[in-house]
């Protein structure tokens, strides 16, 4: 895979790891994929999907982990469980590549200047699609012990 650009934010990567989505970000898409941006405008929303370039070598192919951003809710990390990694939007994965809906806020030519993006300066994009009504989930599950956390930290 080629990416197809690059994700420009002005927050450190502390802050997106604590403060995740809350930042505005700007995908710089490269030159020679321009023309794909082409009747993009007017979407409201896109996802991104991204490579993780700066995982730690034991962050790729365990296929079980706590999930720790509970621990920004209070959680303290023995208190969670271990669950698989599909079970999670986790950045540890086999392969390390990151999904993203984000608010499109403007574009300008090959910047599209977004909302909500949780990926670190630098962050390779490998594809964008646009979002649509018909990808939506109106009614949905979550597992029990998910649920449980939540209600714990006093967020349902």
């Amino acid at each position: 895979m080629q990416p197809v650009g690059v994700i420009r934010s002005s927050a450190s990567d502390d802050e997106i790891r604590d403060r995740s989505g809350e930042f505005e970000s700007i995908i710089e898409i490269h030159r020679e994929y321009e023309e794909a941006l082409d009747s993009l405008d007017g979407y409201s929303h896109i996802y991104i999907l991204s490579y993780f370039h700066k995982l730690r070598e034991e962050q790729v192919g365990p296929l079980k982990v706590k999930p720790r951003r509970l621990l920004r809710r209070g959680f303290k990390l023995e208190n969670l469980p271990t669950v698989g990694i599909f079970a999670l939007d986790s950045p540890t994965r086999p392969n390390p590549i990151g999904l993203s809906l984000v608010r499109i806020l403007s574009r300008d030519g090959r910047r599209i200047v977004v909302s909500g993006l949780d990926c670190f300066d630098g962050t390779p994009v490998l594809d964008i699609k646009p979002y649509n009504g018909e990808y939506k989930a109106d009614q949905y599950s979550l597992p029990s012990w998910y649920s449980d956390l939540i209600r714990k930290a006093g967020h349902v």
